[in-house]
């Protein structure tokens, strides 16, 4: 990475008047821009953002960075994982390492740019504020970032209320209709989002990673130590593994694999959330930079020895499908429960508190324990929950749409949007000309920030595309399931 064209903290501007938070309120918002500053400015507006909730019930500025490292850690390290052996069988090992540590490195930098962002804008709450300050102080843009953030949050959980149904399918051997599994996850699911600070969450974030991790290790050995993985016969042989792309590899196939590596990553839709709620927000880019560098290491190892062990013919999407031994697959999978139910659990209190705070932004219901607050808060929670789950059911191609609203969002979440917030804070600090005033550096840092807008439109465009694709292709093989289905979805 190339840390000169990263923008240092120099300042803080104005946010919208919808989204500030209690302190901010009586600044004069119009006479402030995108203008440099000094990093205490920001350090002193973050010190009086702690002071003023100082006499709450509930303080949300308490995270230190080990414990927004723990959130990372549960965001990133998930199931998802288990893809990665698919994608290596459709991209090649060699490929597909490349572009695992390529797309890593690739959200650490955007990750730090928006550090960076929300040091030099301490008001900023979450992505919706960013998106509107970047894009000229538009509301319209506001308006429509608030609406990508909550679908795309709101469909991620309801992928685990799918995923958790497929376990308890998988675990159960199908013993309840999979309707009714689907609902105890969500039901699950909402009473551990009840908590209202990310101080709390990241203590179950913790047994989340943690877990996961001892998952995800379990299925890496279990896949060598097995004779054969699931579904072998003599006739097709022992699993093959290719370093690059096999012959006939479609353009539909190879993109959906890079962009299933590209989704497990880009998760920076959370990020300025989570950094409202640091106690130091210097000290982000600790927990940002740990969770990367774990991040390459189990991605490429659990990624590459899985498919080593499972070749082409035998691998599936999670991996835990290609176990052959029915204990070992339950005993690996088991240990995904809670980052099953965490995850889903962490998008939807992002959620809850960007509806939450926009409602009670400036009450006592905030930042204290009253029955207006409380049932205010559960019911978002709960309507959430409901959305998730209905979404979830309804449409029979969930996997492969969810693909589609990957191509659409993180397109600008994880790409548009940080090399868009790049420019705008060289533009205000050096001037239009910024990247001939600074030399070199001003190059690479152009160069490299309109190659992150270019990367978010082929998301955006080939990557529709293909998730389109996929979805008359699954309908053409007649692989595409019913709304509201009993059907067992069991690995």
């Amino acid at each position: 990475m190339a840390e000169s064209t990263v923008p240092e903290p120099t300042g803080r501007s104005s946010v919208p008047e919808h989204s500030l938070t209690d302190e901010t309120k009586h600044a004069d918002l119009e006479s402030q821009k995108l203008q440099p500053g000094s990093s205490s400015d920001s350090e002193g507006e973050v010190g009086r953002q702690i002071q003023m909730e100082a006499e709450n019930s509930i303080k949300y500025r308490t995270c230190s960075w080990q414990k927004t490292a723990a959130l990372l850690f549960s965001e990133y390290i998930c199931l998802a994982i288990m893809s990665f052996p698919w994608s290596y069988s459709v991209l090649g090992l060699v490929p597909g390492l490349i572009l695992t540590v390529f797309i890593a490195l690739t959200v650490l930098y955007t990750s730090l740019i928006i550090w960076r962002f929300c040091l030099r804008h301490p008001h900023v709450r979450d992505v919706c504020d960013i998106g509107q300050m970047i894009f000229w102080d538009s509301k319209v843009v506001w308006y429509l970032t608030a609406v990508m953030f909550l679908l795309n949050n709101t469909f991620i959980q309801g992928l685990h209320c799918l995923v958790g149904a497929e376990y308890l399918n998988t675990i159960t051997g199908h013993g309840a209709c999979t309707i009714v599994f689907s609902v105890v996850t969500a039901v699950i699911s909402f009473v551990c989002s009840l908590p209202r600070t990310f101080d709390a969450l990241s203590k179950v974030a913790t047994l989340s990673a943690f877990t996961t991790f001892i998952s995800v290790m379990l299925a890496l050995i279990f896949s060598a130590i097995e004779d054969h993985p699931a579904g072998y016969t003599p006739a097709k042989g022992d699993p093959i593994v290719t370093a690059v792309p096999v012959a006939g590899t479609t353009f539909v196939s190879g993109v959906s694999a890079f962009l299933n590596i590209s989704y497990t990553f880009i998760g920076q839709i959370t990020l300025p959330s989570f950094i409202a709620e640091m106690r130091e927000p210097k000290d982000f880019w600790k927990s940002v930079t740990a969770v990367t560098i774990a991040e390459i290491i189990v991605f490429s190892l659990v990624g590459a020895i899985v498919y080593a062990y499972t070749g082409n013919q035998y691998i599936t999407s999670p991996a835990f499908g290609s176990l052959g031994n029915e204990t070992y697959k339950k005993v690996s999978f088991s240990f995904m429960i809670p980052t099953l139910v965490f995850l889903g659990v962490l998008y939807a209190s992002v959620s809850a508190r960007f509806l939450f705070f926009r409602l009670f932004d400036g009450t006592r219901h905030k930042g204290n324990h009253t029955v207006v607050g409380w049932a205010a808060w559960a019911g978002i929670l709960c309507c959430l929950w409901i959305a998730a789950f209905i979404i979830a059911e309804v449409i029979p191609f969930f996997s492969d749409l969810e693909s589609i609203m990957s191509a659409l969002f993180d397109s600008f979440f994880g790409f548009i949007f940080w090399g868009t917030a790049y420019l705008r804070m060289r533009r205000e600090e050096y001037g239009p000309g910024f990247y001939k005033n600074r030399g070199w550096k001003g190059w690479l840092g152009f160069v490299v920030n309109v190659g992150l807008i270019l990367a978010g439109l082929f998301l955006l465009g080939p990557g529709t595309y293909a998730s389109v694709e996929s979805v008359i292709i699954s309908y053409r093989e007649g692989t595409v399931g019913s709304p509201f289905s009993c059907a067992d979805t069991g690995l």
